[in-house]
């Protein structure tokens, strides 16, 4: 006979990771007899937010939840995001798109970039952006929903997120959580009962006595890792020799500059600097390495290139890259901070808690908690934080600059083996691998190495099939659909209004 399901699951934090986990599972877990969610949190201390930049995948975490699009835009003040603007990361003066979606069209049955590689070597010199519908539409502060029911075009290929408020965002779930049975308790967690057997966390005791005890519990509780790292006592790795950037400071701005659905993402001499357009205000922060810069400059860095007056004081916060060596320990499992931290740059951070969601409700325990399951999700997760560091890498070896002590140590980076295997297998000959479902496509990949300066030494012998004026041919004519199709979507604040996504003009006075 199987064994009891867990049915008293306990949240300690709330903020994006604890709400997200409370949604989650009140959606696909509450029809359980018996099942129940309480997420216990305090006002008294603060959540961090480093980013409110997303990547496509939270649109699938929204549909499973049964969210209303346009109610989600107006909730958060949200935009769309077609890819991450990279401004000086190859060298000053020097910008591309890592865009959401595809580039140009396989040919021949092999894939786009050996044709462009092609063309390059022809004297065609335009930037691989320029095959990209979700980049030209993204500089040209254009969007539209993608048309998979028309192949044919460009927008078949675009993928889209959201950039939004990521408080907002946690108090639009909790009001869906509570609405179906998640139960909130606002209290300060002064203690975490143990098994004296097992070593299971059994209960937390608030302050003032209160007990809230639980079969499963989510440690959402962010750098404390109050229940995976401080009671279950699981180790720290550091990846800050790949990820040297330890520090941020935040700041919220008024709206100003270029308004376009993409994330910036601008190089600076000591780290690097983030601007997240929203419909009422920019978000704004400088990620650095505090060996390389004093804290107070850093915020002197971002302070004299904002776009806007700011709205508050600075937030400083503080780091280590890296994640706990096991994710899930006994029947405690971590989710976002309390988990690890890997810098925002590629907007992952809200992405590894909903993909550590989505491998909880796969593996769900009954009351044995079977280690072959737990396993199973510990290697799975740390997989997936290997691959987006390796990912997270490539920006800062491949890169030219050589304008501070920072750069140089990045350029002179012992990559990860993974990475390594990458940058030699598409230098050689402008291939891409994807490994075991990796989160980052082989666009994604094509994107930056092409874009960092890593150029294939030759490509598939396939492309030379087609004859020099023929090759010419397609590509302007990929080139030319893309910029017409682009120039023909309505721009974002346009298309927000049509939709009934914008946010009403009282809206844009409250930060």
């Amino acid at each position: 006979m199987s064994a009891a399901p867990v049915r008293k699951v306990v949240i300690v934090g709330g903020g994006t990771a604890g709400w997200m986990a409370a949604a989650a599972l009140t959606r696909i877990m509450g029809d359980l007899p018996g099942f129940s969610v309480t997420l216990v949190e305090s006002e008294a201390i603060g959540t961090v937010g480093v980013g409110e930049a997303t990547i496509p995948q939270i649109i699938g975490f929204n549909r499973m939840l049964g969210i209303d699009e346009m109610h989600f835009m107006r909730e958060t003040r949200a935009t769309y995001k077609l890819g991450i603007e990279f401004v000086d990361w190859l060298r000053p003066g020097h910008a591309y798109v890592h865009p959401f979606g595809s580039f140009g069209l396989d040919m021949l049955g092999i894939e786009f970039q050996h044709f462009y590689l092609r063309g390059r070597e022809l004297g065609e010199t335009d930037p691989i952006d320029a095959y990209s519908i979700a980049a030209m539409a993204g500089k040209a502060g254009r969007f539209f929903w993608p048309q998979a029911e028309n192949p044919k075009s460009p927008m078949s290929k675009l993928s889209y997120a959201f950039q939004f408020d990521a408080g907002r965002y946690a108090r639009f779930l909790r009001t869906m959580s509570e609405a179906a049975g998640a139960r909130r308790i606002e209290g300060k967690i002064v203690d975490v009962g143990q098994d004296s057997e097992t070593g299971f966390v059994s209960h937390v005791e608030l302050e003032g006595g209160r007990t809230v005890e639980g079969e499963l519990f989510i440690d959402c509780s962010g750098f404390r890792s109050m229940l995976l790292g401080q009671t279950m006592d699981v180790a720290f790795n550091d990846w800050s020799k790949w990820l040297p950037c330890d520090s941020a400071v935040a700041i919220p701005c008024e709206l100003g500059g270029r308004n376009e659905p993409l994330t910036r993402a601008t190089a600076r001499p000591a780290g690097w600097q983030w601007r997240i357009p929203l419909q009422h205000r920019l978000g704004n922060g400088h990620v650095f390495s505090s060996a390389h810069i004093e804290r107070d400059a850093a915020t002197d860095v971002l302070l004299a290139n904002l776009d806007g007056k700011p709205l508050s004081d600075p937030n400083q916060l503080s780091f280590t890259a890296g994640h706990r060596s096991r994710f899930w320990e006994k029947n405690v499992v971590a989710l976002g901070l309390a988990a690890g931290f890997l810098e925002p740059l590629e907007s992952t951070s809200i992405h590894l808690v909903q993909s550590s969601i989505a491998r909880l409700l796969a593996l769900f325990p009954d009351t044995r908690f079977n280690e072959v399951e737990i396993a199973r999700f510990n290697m799975e997760t740390l997989r997936e934080y290997s691959d987006i560091r390796d990912f997270l890498v490539l920006h800062y070896r491949a890169s030219e600059r050589d304008d501070s002590e920072f750069w140089r140590y990045c350029r002179n980076l012992d990559a990860p083996g993974g990475l390594s295997e990458k940058i030699d297998m598409f230098r050689s000959s402008g291939r891409i691998f994807r490994e075991n479902n990796e989160l980052f496509t082989e666009a994604s990949w094509l994107s930056v190495l092409l874009s960092q300066g890593i150029h294939p030494e030759n490509y598939h012998p396939a492309a030379c099939m087609l004859d020099t004026d023929e090759t010419r041919t397609r590509l302007r004519h990929i080139r030319d659909v893309i910029a017409q199709t682009a120039g023909q979507l309505p721009t974002q604040d346009d298309f927000l209004r049509e939709q009934g996504g914008a946010i009403a003009p009282a809206d844009l006075l409250q930060a």
